[in-house]
């Protein structure tokens, strides 16, 4: 069995910032870290209520689903309290929660803060970042250095807030004795990247040491943005077993969430909660507050991190109603006397229609003709901006107009994920001007946006 040898926990402003948007929650053992966006207050509300969403005692059950519960509740909170407000519009936040449970370690995340563990002299990442970037990389068209330097490294692709559901990844790492988390959020690596970071951790004499070290080096590198730094250290308990198998895995197990006495001693400190603003103060205040100039609050927005919200796949439609069940035919009303023109039981003789020969030929060279210009438009190619949300940057087969019916000449065939907002304003033209292309031509052009090399 393992538990929390010391911890260390501090959020700093940073160097660019005139508010914190960050805000976390220290009860061993629970650690959880949420980084707020949507503008200099709002963005501070919705990380706010996701801490503040860990504060009860958690419910009984498997460690997986009660963390997901809690931070789908949260987003749900967020998301209505945006919707009922138009000064909170837009707000959200990200959350990285670490559970420590005898042998393991519970990691519940959404967003771009991170969780790492260092053991045995590796820094290993234990989150997988829900950014613009992130999928680039997945999808194997950014490489992790690319992704570090790329404009768009601030827009994230799933959030709380922003939607009315959220997923959560959930994974538990097996743990063992002498291991040490961090838990951060994006203003330590966007300014410190990995091959920087690991360094720090050399000769650091105590977790506050350390702790000190990462936020200095964040904010010598410019600091852009608030720096959120969780260290917790394991060791064993005495008389159990201290060793775990390194390997990770995604198991669940039926444990009693609520009960903490497995920690004991100076491992239990009292809740905290990282909150930025002065207590007693209410929502509406802090966003009535006008201390943030218009050019400041500008800037921030173009700068701070942003949720790019889902797209409904194509192939996921909404499932349609059931028609009302139909009345078996009725038989017709009987008549007491003939139908106009009903000669009785004699059959009529059926007259052959004969169609003239010309309107065939016609209707064959019209035929034709259409089908020639549709094998026509299916050879060109141009770039635009996606009718469903008429934002992302996408690749489309055949001519950009739209006839009437909803008849429309062209498809999409491929999804960029970048927006036109982040395209630099004088180049976005060529994005919206549907200009007619080959394949190679469109897809290279949204292949060097993605790549950040349109400036």
């Amino acid at each position: 069995m393992l538990r929390i040898a010391e911890h260390w926990y501090a959020s700093d402003l940073g160097r660019q910032r005139q508010g914190n948007e960050d805000n976390f929650f220290v009860r061993a053992p629970l650690f959880v870290v949420a980084d707020g966006m949507g503008g200099a207050q709002a963005g501070e509300v919705a990380s706010e209520i996701a801490v503040r969403s860990f504060d009860d005692d958690l419910p009984n059950g498997a460690l997986p689903e009660v963390l997901t519960s809690v931070i789908q509740g949260a987003n749900r909170r967020i998301h209505d309290k945006a919707r009922s407000d138009e000064s909170m519009h837009g707000m959200g936040t990200t959350t990285t929660a670490a559970y420590v449970d005898d042998d393991e370690v519970v990691i519940a995340h959404v967003g771009d803060s991170r969780a790492y563990l260092l053991r045995d002299g590796d820094l290993i990442r234990l989150t997988k970042d829900h950014s613009l970037v992130g999928e680039l990389v997945a999808r194997g068209k950014l490489t992790e250095e690319q992704a570090e330097q790329h404009p768009q490294r601030s827009v994230i692709t799933r959030a709380l807030g922003p939607e009315a559901n959220v997923q959560v990844d959930v994974d538990i790492f097996p743990a063992k004795a002498g291991d040490l988390f961090l838990l951060c959020s994006d203003g330590l690596t966007s300014m410190v990247h990995e091959p920087k970071l690991r360094p720090l951790f050399d000769d650091a004499d105590s977790l506050e040491t350390l702790g000190k070290r990462l936020i200095d080096a964040a904010n010598a590198a410019g600091g852009r943005d608030n720096i959120t730094v969780i260290l917790f250290r394991l060791e064993a308990v005495e008389g159990t077993e201290s060793e775990a198998p390194a390997a990770a895995t995604a198991v669940s197990r039926e444990d009693d969430t609520s009960e903490y006495e497995t920690f004991e001693g100076d491992a239990v400190p009292a809740p905290r909660q990282g909150v930025t603003r002065p207590a007693g103060v209410s929502d509406e205040e802090v966003l009535r507050s006008s201390e943030v100039s218009d050019t400041v609050e500008g800037d921030y927005r173009a700068s701070g991190t942003v949720a790019l919200s889902a797209i409904r796949p194509s192939g996921e439609t909404e499932a349609p109603e059931e028609p009302p069940p139909q009345e078996p035919d009725a038989a017709p009303p009987r008549r007491t006397a003939p139908l106009p023109g009903d000669t009785g039981s004699q059959p009529r003789r059926k007259r052959r229609r004969r169609v003239p020969v010309g309107l065939i030929v016609t209707l064959a060279i019209v035929f034709l003709i259409l089908a020639g210009g549709w094998m026509a438009t299916r050879a060109v190619y141009f770039v635009g901006t996606d009718p469903r949300d008429d934002r992302t940057i996408a690749v489309f087969q055949g001519l950009p107009y739209d006839l009437p019916l909803g008849i429309q000449l062209y498809t999409r065939t491929a999804s960029s994920g970048v927006t036109i907002d982040s395209v630099p304003p004088d180049r976005r033209t060529t994005f919206t001007d549907h200009k007619l292309r080959s394949k190679d031509d469109a897809e290279n052009l949204v292949t060097a946006l993605e790549r950040g090399q349109i400036e």
